[in-house]
């Protein structure tokens, strides 16, 4: 059985999919491509399909995970055009590697988000960092199906910081980006955590609903502060193999007697 891992994102109106959707889409889409799923066993058979961390319903993302199973092997690549053919556009799979290491899931540790808040002067968007990230503290508040609960949100918040340019603001109105890095904790912090976070600290509220994008996910490097590629360690894994062989076709052979 092979298993190949997919990066896939949510992009433009698509960020408004829900899991479920996606799910359905994508089941259609390997129907579509003809791949040759694993199913499970059981009065009713599933295709084996593993999600990680699926981003919230209304956020945009460029790095969603997934693990296939399949009963033949295939070449990632030319999976990954077929799959990618097989989706709407702004359901986009864009890599794929085979798997040659386990625990994909516990490499997605931490994420990086960027928050655009149309409307929000930047320079009142970076006071509102500075008192977020010089707070021992930041309880903010959440629905949950089991009412309201509090928790803290700044444990979990890495960094934050205002990160923008002229051409993030195509227009004259004031617009504010914000990069955000979270680990990944329970509860789970999420963007709209620490938006709630810069209302509670410094009376921060854009007048229009932020739009949220996740750039990237994948194991946090403390030494670098930099969230590294989860797939990273299959292709070196699959480099490895293929240099093994490599080495062996040019090591010279030992010389007989004369």
């Amino acid at each position: 059985m092979q298993r190949i891992r997919l990066r896939y994102t949510k992009r433009g109106r698509l960020r408004f999919t829900s899991h479920r959707d996606f799910q359905r889409a994508f089941e259609r889409a390997l129907r579509r491509a003809e791949v040759p799923m694993a199913y499970s066993a059981g009065f009713t058979p599933h295709p084996k399909v593993s999600y990680a961390n699926a981003a919230p319903t209304g956020t945009g993302s460029e790095a969603e995970y997934l693990e296939i199973a399949l009963t033949e092997s295939r070449d990632p690549e030319t999976l990954r055009v077929l799959l990618d053919e097989s989706l709407p556009a702004g359901l986009d799979v864009v890599d794929a590697v085979e798997a040659r290491t386990s625990g994909l899931a516990d490499r997605l540790t931490a994420s990086v988000w960027e928050l655009r808040l149309d409307g929000v002067d930047p320079i009142a968007a970076e006071r509102a960092v500075e008192a977020f990230t010089e707070a021992d503290t930041v309880e903010v508040q959440r629905m949950t199906k089991n009412g309201v609960r509090t928790f803290d949100a700044r444990p979990a918040v890495v960094s934050l910081e205002t990160h923008s340019s002229p051409a993030d603001r195509p227009s004259d109105q004031p617009c504010a980006i914000l990069r955000l890095v979270v680990r990944h904790v329970t509860p789970a912090v999420r963007p709209d955590d620490v938006l709630s976070g810069l209302r509670a600290v410094a009376d921060l509220a854009p007048p229009v609903p932020a739009a949220v994008t996740r750039l990237a996910q994948g194991l946090f490097d403390e030494e670098t502060g930099t969230v590294t590629d989860p797939l990273a360690p299959d292709r070196e894994a699959a480099e490895a193999l293929t240099a093994v062989p490599a080495a062996a076709a040019t090591a010279p052979t030992p010389e007989g007697p004369a």
